[in-house]
């Protein structure tokens, strides 16, 4: 495997390495590479993940814990209208 050393990166690109890295939890190392194979074809780029904190949870729920939560939401999106009349 072959090492570069990359110098005198710009400001706006560094920025936005050290964002992408933050935002995919990766190190720049690893983002750059990324970058570079995106960059060269070699592979496509990936949409960024904006909230994977609870991805471990999702389709853990059975049906009738599902039906709970729904029926909590349906409650909690009733519109008292009388505030909004005029």
């Amino acid at each position: 495997m072959k090492t570069i050393t990359l110098r005198r990166i710009p400001r706006d690109l560094a920025r936005f390495i050290e964002k992408r890295a933050r935002a995919s939890g990766q190190s720049l190392a690893r983002t750059v590479i990324e970058l570079c194979a995106e960059g060269a074809g070699l592979r496509k780029p990936e949409e960024p993940v904006l909230h994977h904190d609870l991805d471990a949870l999702a389709g853990t729920w059975t049906e009738e814990e599902a039906s709970v939560f729904e029926t909590a939401l349906r409650e909690q999106r009733k519109i008292d209208a009388e505030p909004w009349k005029k």
